[in-house]
């Protein structure tokens, strides 16, 4: 499945759901795959998949609630949406807390999933939008040298130019000509820009 081309996955052993599903989302213009047990999925799943995925809650082996924290643990961002014939309201309660989209009750209405599914896409593609601007963010940190980076710590956490030289054993001009690079890298222009810019990109460059 190409990296960059959005599918609904659909994770249910029932296969006349599987294939209801598909042939449903398919006919509004969206590329299903199917996969009859979690662990099927879990074998192919890769951190590029883009999308959303469908999933029944009560499957043989790797049941619905397992995978979601599976692939909690693995980072998958991607929406999740229940479906199960079988469910209960603390089952329903527990998905929802660890972040399912939704969940619904087979037989599954179709213009409700529809909708949900078009929720998904539309939420999967904010957040693709905002990690790629989190990853802008972060090269423009990296892009600074190790006294900018010195100097842009200082000023963030309020030192004056004169205090900075001070501490770093360089005049004041030179702390100007570093603080002002730091700037243009971060594409920013005033100080208050400089700090949330800053305090925003550096914790994302540890995780």
């Amino acid at each position: 499945m190409p990296s960059q081309e959005p599918h609904v996955l659909i994770i249910d052993d029932d296969e006349a759901v599987r294939d209801a599903i598909s042939l449903w989302l398919s006919c509004n213009g969206y590329h299903c795959r199917c996969f009859e047990h979690a662990e099927d999925f879990i074998g192919q799943y890769s951190s590029d998949f883009q999308g959303c995925i469908i999933a029944d809650i009560r499957m043989p082996g790797m049941n619905g609630l397992e995978l979601q924290s599976h692939l909690n643990r693995l980072g998958c961002k991607l929406p999740l949406i229940f479906i199960t014939g079988h469910g209960t309201v603390p089952m329903a309660v527990q998905a929802i807390r660890n972040g399912a989209l939704d969940y619904l009750r087979k037989p599954v209405d179709e213009q409700q999933l529809l909708r949900l599914v078009e929720q998904a896409f539309t939420l999967d593609q904010a957040r693709a939008t905002q990690r790629q601007a989190q990853q802008a963010q972060i090269q423009q940190l990296a892009s600074l040298t190790h006294r900018e980076s010195q100097v842009a710590q200082l000023v963030v956490d309020g030192l004056s130019n004169k205090v900075i030289a001070a501490d770093l054993g360089i005049s004041e001009r030179t702390v100007e000509v570093h603080r002002a690079k730091v700037m243009t890298k971060l594409a920013v222009k005033t100080l208050p820009e400089l700090v949330k810019t800053y305090l925003s990109i550096k914790p994302l460059r540890t995780q």
